[in-house]
């Protein structure tokens, strides 16, 4: 027979569920609900509760917080809510189903054993079909762990998914597609040469959260873009999820990092939530406060307004809803010693609560001036989907933006467009034009050339169009502008002048970003050219197509060996990584100015010339103990002459040169041979680089 715990009026505080010595205080936000009931179960799977409590209005209500403590109850016990309030009316924006059982918004672990999306979205009851949530164990050992503390001009980013990064069979690992098993994945991290690793979503996100046509072909959401549990690792990561080891595994993960001094940034999705539209299912905020926590149509609040194009918009700017926002995120650096976050969507978190762009959001502003995440990277996906476009320009200072103008400009390059040396100079010199004037700093431009939303590199040099159909959409979805080149095939090829047109592209990509100043994230697999057989929304793939290919370390070593050692030469120059703009202007005490730019002649770039395709620059060191740099970017289909500068007591040697082979093509230092003539012949469409000493 289950014991029945007594139980006590409890704390409004904390929120959630926090184990104390004598037992459990339980706390949730409601400021309409009516009738409110616990429900406690032993396991994740339990089809019935072994005790139901339920809140007394007069006794277990302070302001908009039910609460009650339970004598005596176990960490390790698992547990939902359940709320009735007033009818649901397009007048208040209510949606109280007094049957639905909820998971608690602050549930530090949470588990999909039973969910069934597809009960939450009717009325009536869901107990058996419903997530759970754990009151969870805090204790943990950090060995002395902090959070890492890194200059961000010196990071290179590595985005990546966690499962995919380890599933494919030839991993190695012991247990794929988990945060155990990415940790056996560090030392190839560590000899990639990466400083942070930026995690696509791992907060609890429902699997199940995908269009009808893509559900039938027994596909799921793999991305992870459809949170519902903001302070819970995602268990579909976990090795032991039906323990509630989320915790536990997600901190070995972080710690497991930072001893190998790697830093931890999460990609966060808190611009709207799986409860997706009108139809969408009762999780935990739509049967709490529908009204308090989404953006709803003025007129007929049964409706969602969407910004984001996935159904809702988290209403971010509302006091209840921005403070749980920034406490969710000072808890993942305080308890779990996350490093930084990228706000997916970014732009969405700027509008007010009738939906208008707010110059000086309030949320963005809290998370900006937090002092506990004073020293957390910050980054934004600085656009919405519903035309809000802010990069160069996102409130605040301290945020990092994914510079999406960066990335076409490089495209558009790197293809061989003419015309567009003058754009491609400034967004070298971290796209001065959008964050100098504002007093922002080259650090604010986050720049990519791939990410998971798009074309892998791979793909992005051997396909003119998507190809998607197997999503299950018709090939409607995925965007449509990739500024693609497929180097005169589409897809596969046996062609063997193509393979080495592509090589080299995606070798020119690597070699431009990692000269960039600013800061450059590469995207998992591009290192080794991961192929999604051309399709750019691999949202709802997680299978061969989307995983990282393991052989291909193996058969493209060549290339791996080649971004290793740009990444390597980026790191041996400070000057490509500097924390203030440059100006063209000589540094106190040196001997040049710190960049000095050429076109196909020395100190003639041509901004002007519609047709250029050329562009040269010299860069000079930072530190008196570092080589000066001389790069030559040639998109162009002619083989060229080129001049190299002259400069007193240096010798110029062939550090980089992507039209040769890997063997020859990149030469570290202590191999390089010093350029014996003034000039150096580049192949068309080549990166070359020479390093002064």
């Amino acid at each position: 027979m289950n014991k029945t715990y007594k139980t006590s009026l409890g704390s409004p505080y904390p929120m959630g569920a926090k184990l104390k010595r004598d037992g459990v205080n339980f706390s949730i936000f409601s400021r309409h609900a009516t009738s409110v009931e616990l429900f406690l179960y032993d396991s994740a799977d339990s089809l019935e509760p072994i005790q139901t409590i339920h809140l007394e209005n007069e006794l277990n209500k302070t302001f908009y917080s039910w609460h009650v403590h339970v004598h005596e109850l176990p960490a390790g016990t698992w547990y939902t809510w359940r709320m009735d309030g007033p009818d649901n009316s397009s007048e208040a924006g209510y949606s109280f189903d007094k049957e639905k059982h909820l998971l608690d918004p602050l549930a530090r672990v949470v588990n999909d054993k039973l969910w069934n999306r597809s009960d939450a979205c009717l009325p009536g009851d869901n107990g058996h079909t419903a997530m759970r949530s754990l009151v969870a164990d805090n204790s943990y050992d950090w060995e002395g762990d902090t959070p890492f503390s890194f200059k961000s001009e010196n990071a290179i980013i590595y985005e990546m998914h966690v499962g995919g990064f380890t599933r494919d069979k030839l991993s190695g690992v012991q247990n794929p597609g988990t945060f155990s098993a990415l940790i056996e994945k560090i030392p190839y991290l560590k000899a990639l040469g990466i400083t942070h690793v930026e995690l696509m979503p791992v907060m609890a996100f429902d699997e199940q959260d995908i269009p009808r046509g893509t559900a039938s072909l027994g596909l799921k959401n793999y991305w992870g873009y459809s949170t519902h549990s903001f302070f819970s690792p995602h268990p579909g990561y976990c090795v032991t999820p039906e323990k509630g080891t989320h915790i536990e595994e997600f901190r070995d993960l972080v710690k497991a990092l930072h001893k190998a001094e790697i830093g931890v940034i999460m990609d966060v999705v808190f611009n709207h939530t799986s409860e997706a539209g009108s139809d969408g299912p009762v999780i935990n905020f739509r049967g709490i406060g529908r009204s308090i926590f989404y953006h709803l149509q003025e007129h007929d609040k049964s409706k969602f307004r969407d910004y984001t194009g996935c159904g809702n918009t988290v209403n971010a700017n509302h006091p209840v809803v921005a403070n749980f926002i920034i406490t969710c995120l000072e808890y993942w650096v305080r308890e779990m010693h996350v490093d930084g976050f990228r706000f997916d969507l970014a732009s969405a978190l700027a509008r007010g609560q009738n939906g208008e762009v707010l110059q000086d959001p309030p949320i963005l502003w809290g998370i900006e001036l937090s002092e506990q995440l004073a020293k957390t990277k910050l980054i934004a996906e600085a656009w919405d989907a519903a035309g809000l476009y802010q990069v160069g320009s996102f409130p605040g200072y301290r945020w990092g933006e994914w510079n999406g103008k960066y990335r076409d400009s490089m495209r558009g390059f790197i293809r061989g467009d003419r015309g567009l040396t003058a754009e491609v100079a400034t967004r070298l010199c971290a796209s001065s034009d959008l964050y100098k004037q504002q007093d922002r700093l080259p650090i604010n431009s986050i720049n990519f050339i791939t990410c998971h939303d798009g074309f892998t590199l791979n793909d992005l040099v051997s396909y003119d169009h998507k190809h998607n159909l197997n999503n299950g959409e018709d090939n409607r979805d995925g965007g449509d502008h990739n500024i693609s080149y497929n180097c005169g095939a589409e897809g596969e090829t046996h062609d063997v002048r193509i393979l080495e047109l592509r090589k080299k592209q995606a070798k020119n990509s690597f070699a431009i970003l990692l000269l960039s100043q600013g800061v450059p994230m590469l995207l998992a697999g591009d290192e080794v050219l991961n192929t999604q057989s051309g399709n750019n929304n691999g949202y709802c793939q997680d299978n061969e197509l989307t995983w990282f290919d393991w052989s291909l370390t193996k058969k493209n070593a060549d290339m791996l060996f080649f971004v290793q050692q740009m990444i390597a030469l980026r790191k041996r120059h400070q000057s490509l990584m500097r924390r203030r703009f440059l100006t063209g202007e000589c540094a106190p005490g040196r001997h040049m100015p710190d960049i000095q730019w050429h076109g196909v002649k020395l100190g003639a770039p041509q901004w002007l010339n519609p047709e250029s395709q050329v562009l040269a620059f010299t860069l000079a060191a930072f530190y008196d103990d570092e080589a000066d740099l001389h790069v030559i970017l040639n998109m162009s289909e002619d083989q060229l002459t080129m001049q190299l500068p002259i400069i007193e007591e240096r010798h110029w040697h062939l550090a980089v040169d992507t039209a040769l082979d890997s063997e020859h093509g990149i030469i570290k230092p202590e191999n390089q041979k010093t350029v014996g003539k003034n000039n150096y012949f580049v192949q068309a469409r080549s990166v070359v680089v020479f390093e002064g000493s």
